[in-house]
């Protein structure tokens, strides 16, 4: 599971064959969740508050960029990094 983006510990994933609708994986110390792209929200799983919110904002400004790997994925192309927040 190639990871795309890395930023205040949160750990962003997407894996190759995955099903829809268009998500990533989401991790921090342990808890993890799988975000929507397209509606920036959580379909399964959770994490903690303030990570949650960094992470959904996060989705909304890297919306294309995500939409983009998404793609990548189902040809089984090699991934892009996304900026992280900063």
């Amino acid at each position: 599971m190639p990871e795309i983006s890395r930023f205040f510990g949160i750990r962003i994933t997407m894996y190759y064959d995955d099903h829809t609708p268009p998500h990533f994986h989401a991790e921090y110390a342990g808890n993890k969740a799988l975000i929507d792209i397209e509606h920036a929200r959580v379909i399964r799983g959770s994490l903690p508050s303030s990570q949650l919110k960094v992470v959904l904002a996060w989705t909304i400004l890297r919306r294309e960029a995500l939409m983009e790997d998404w793609l990548l994925t189902k040809d089984h192309e090699p991934l892009k990094q996304i900026l992280p927040l900063e």
